[in-house]
């Protein structure tokens, strides 16, 4: 099982910041791993969408969809594998920091069985460190506007 949390400020208003990391056309922009998204239930994202990924992860191509379950408009985005290489699930937290500021949280939490034992030790530290390039990109794309 790995549980990773990570967290940044970015300083943009949270509405700002939420809907642009809630918006799956924008994953592959600020997501290292991400390399393609594709919607297989009809845009607006709402609660029960499904979205195909198609990333790479230790050298492996994974595809997978992922189900939103749960959303709170720019507050909270719960999404979960529906289908892919092991069961995760993946929320985003915005709250704010100060009065033009944002703080994100990234949570990943799953039991990734499709990989050997050995690699399920070296996960959680291998996820936490491409969480925090990821969410290092978000913010300098957000800064940056």
């Amino acid at each position: 099982m790995v549980d990773v949390l990570t967290e940044i400020v970015i300083h943009r208003p949270r509405e700002v910041v939420a809907r642009y990391a809630s918006d799956p056309d924008n994953a592959p922009g600020w997501y290292a791993n991400i390399k393609a998204v594709s919607w297989e239930s009809t845009p607006p994202l709402v609660v029960g969408s499904r979205l195909a990924f198609r990333a790479q992860f230790l050298g492996r191509k994974l595809d997978y969809v992922y189900e939103f379950t749960e959303m709170e408009l720019d507050r909270k985005l719960v999404m979960r594998t529906a289908q892919g290489p092991f069961p995760m699930q993946t929320t985003y937290t915005w709250a704010d920091a100060d009065g033009s500021s944002t703080r994100m949280a990234l949570r990943n939490t799953g039991n990734p069985a499709g990989f050997s034992a050995v690699v399920n030790l070296v996960m959680a530290p291998m996820m936490r460190r491409a969480m925090r390039k990821d969410l290092a990109r978000l913010k300098q794309i957000l800064e940056a506007t």
